[in-house]
């Protein structure tokens, strides 16, 4: 039992980072310095990486959540 909390804790954190990373290069396509105020630069990169932490987020935690309705389904049967 101890070993598979150790094993869905090593995948939601892989899953955290990698689903950051992905929307941190997707972000990257958007021009938000047109939307900023000039010379904010600390500014801009620190939205840049919220807006990457929380985008990545809410996308690991669905799918997290997708995988963990995916294990319980078999026990509506029972």
């Amino acid at each position: 039992m101890m070993d598979d909390f150790g094993q869905i804790a090593l995948v939601s954190i892989l899953s955290h980072l990698v689903c950051i990373a992905i929307s941190w290069y997707a972000l990257q396509a958007i021009r938000l310095e047109k939307l900023l105020k000039p010379n904010h630069v600390f500014q801009a990169r620190l939205l840049y990486i919220l807006l990457a932490i929380f985008i990545g987020s809410s996308v690991s935690n669905f799918f997290l959540d997708y995988l963990q309705w995916s294990k319980q389904l078999p026990l509506i049967m029972q």
